[in-house]
């Protein structure tokens, strides 16, 4: 079986923005960095973590099923796993 290879992307999210939209590559408070999200999206009842998978799966060009929420429900910072073939697609670093 071919195993698709995966790896973590952390992203902080904007939520109630007018449009869906990566802006850039940021950084955490330890200096890794973090895709910057604005979410078209209110961060209420899982909405904006919806609306998240959904559009990563859509600008990443890959299933929604394969964007998986590990951590950060609650939180503007949240660290997904992608497949690492599909991260070409996100603005370089």
């Amino acid at each position: 079986m071919n195993e698709i290879s995966r790896v973590q992307l952390v992203v902080r999210v904007t939520p109630n923005a007018r449009r869906s939209e990566v802006l850039d590559w940021g950084s955490d408070e330890k200096g890794r960095p973090v895709l910057m999200v604005k979410l078209a999206a209110p961060p209420v009842d899982g909405k904006a973590n919806t609306e998240l998978v959904r559009f990563l799966a859509n600008v990443l060009g890959c299933p929604k099923s394969q964007v998986q929420l590990l951590r950060g429900e609650g939180s503007r910072q949240k660290v997904l796993e992608v497949p690492a073939d599909s991260l070409s697609k996100l603005p370089s670093r």
